[in-house]
C-alpha cells in the first residue's frame, strides 16, 4: 500500500511548548525511557497544512462578512429564552463570530460579557450550539457537559470503503502526540502520560450507517441502544488507506454519530480510524476533491442536542435543519 507523506515538523508554537516541557527531563521521564504510548492513527498529511491555511484565511473573511450582516445572527437562532440561546452555526464560521454578533441582536437584553459558549464546534462543522446568558447558567452547562448529561447527534458524510456493519460502538484512547496533533490511542493506554504533560483519555462514539452511495434514509436521531451493538475496543492501528489513490473504489457513506465523550475532533478521528474519513477532512485523511469538486471544508453537522433545562429542569430537545449534502445523500428533505 502506498503511504502518503506526513508532516515532519511541528508548528512553531507547539515546538516551543514541547521544548519547554522537556528541557530537563527527570530520570523516570517517558522521554528518556521511551514509555510514551504509540498512536494508532496516522499523523496529519503533509498536504493538509497548506489546505488548512487556505481554509483559515477564507473563514476569517467569511466570518467578518457574516458579522457585518444586519442582524447577523437572526436567521441562526433556533430557540431563545431568558437563560440561553440555541443557534445553528453555518459551516466555515468561527464560534466567536456567532457569540459577538448575538450580542448586537435586537432584544437580546444581555450584555456581551454575560454571553458564554456552552459548547464549541470546529470551524467547518455546522449545526447546533448553546450560548448562555449568565454566569450562573454557564456554570450549570459546564457541570452538565462534564457529567455527560448532554446528549448530541452528528451527521457525517464519509468517503472510503463501505463497512460490513450497520451499527458499531468504538472505544479508544485520545490525546496529543509528540508534535501536538490529536491522535487515536489504544484503549489500554488510557491514563498513560503523553508529551507536554497531558495523558491519554477515554473516547467513545457509536455510529449508525444511514446510507451508502445514496441508498438509504436518514430517519430520526433516536438515542442509540448500546446494549445491542457491536463494540470495538481499540488496541491496534486502524484501516489506513489513501482515498485519493483509490478514488474508484470509494463509497460515499452517510453516518449518524452518537458521541459518549466530548473529546476534541472525536468523530473526525474515529471516522478516520474506521477507514472512512469525512469528506473534505484533509487533516484526518479525508479526500479533498470529490466528484470533480474541491471541497472547502469537512462534511460534519451537529444535528441535535438534548438536556435538562438548567433552570426549570424540564427535558428539552433541539434539532437543526439538515444541510444540502445530507438530503442529497439520503434523498430526503428535513
Amino acid at each position: 500500500m502506498t503511504r502518503i507523506a506526513f508532516q515532519s515538523h511541528p508548528p512553531p508554537a507547539a515546538a516551543t511548548r514541547i521544548r519547554t516541557m522537556l528541557a530537563v527531563p527527570g530520570p523516570s521521564s517517558p522521554s528518556l525511557t521511551g514509555a510514551y504510548p504509540k498512536p494508532v492513527s496516522p499523523p496529519y498529511p503533509e498536504m493538509s497544512r497548506e489546505v488548512e491555511l487556505s481554509r483559515a484565511l477564507s473563514a476569517e473573511a467569511r466570518s467578518a462578512a457574516y458579522a457585518a450582516s444586519e442582524p447577523a445572527s437572526e436567521s441562526a437562532v433556533v430557540f431563545e429564552d431568558e437563560w440561553f440561546v440555541v443557534v445553528n452555526k453555518p459551516p466555515g464560521i468561527y464560534c466567536e463570530t456567532l457569540l459577538s454578533s448575538l450580542s448586537s441582536r435586537p432584544g437580546i437584553k444581555t450584555s456581551k460579557s454575560d454571553l458564554h459558549l456552552a459548547n464549541r464546534l470546529d470551524r467547518d462543522t455546522s449545526g447546533l450550539m448553546v450560548i448562555t446568558k449568565s454566569n450562573k447558567v454557564a456554570g450549570k452547562f459546564v457541570k452538565a457537559f462534564t457529567n455527560h448529561k448532554v446528549k448530541k447527534t452528528y451527521l457525517a458524510l464519509c468517503v472510503g470503503r463501505a463497512p460490513n456493519w450497520a451499527r458499531i460502538r468504538i472505544d479508544s484512547g485520545h490525546g496529543r502526540s509528540k508534535f501536538g496533533a490529536w491522535r487515536v490511542y489504544a484503549s489500554s493506554d488510557v491514563g498513560r502520560a503523553l508529551p507536554g504533560g497531558s495523558m491519554v483519555k477515554q473516547m467513545t462514539t457509536s455510529f449508525n450507517i444511514l446510507s451508502i452511495n445514496g441508498r438509504g434514509e436518514c430517519g430520526d436521531p433516536a438515542e442509540v441502544d448500546t446494549d445491542d451493538i457491536k463494540t470495538v475496543v481499540v488496541q491496534e492501528e486502524g484501516r489506513e488507506w489513501n482515498p485519493d489513490e483509490d478514488v474508484e473504489k470509494c463509497d460515499e457513506v452517510l453516518v449518524r454519530a452518537y458521541p459518549e465523550s466530548g473529546r476534541t475532533h472525536q468523530i473526525r478521528l474515529h471516522c478516520q480510524y474506521l477507514g472512512m474519513p469525512i469528506r473534505g477532512d484533509v487533516k484526518y485523511g479525508g479526500i479533498h476533491e470529490w466528484k470533480g469538486v474541491m471541497r472547502d471544508g469537512h462534511a460534519l453537522h451537529a444535528e441535535s442536542i438534548s438536556f435538562k433545562h438548567p433552570i426549570t429542569g424540564d427535558g428539552v430537545h433541539f434539532r437543526a435543519p439538515h444541510p444540502s449534502w445530507v438530503n442529497e445523500s439520503c434523498g430526503q428533505q428535513f
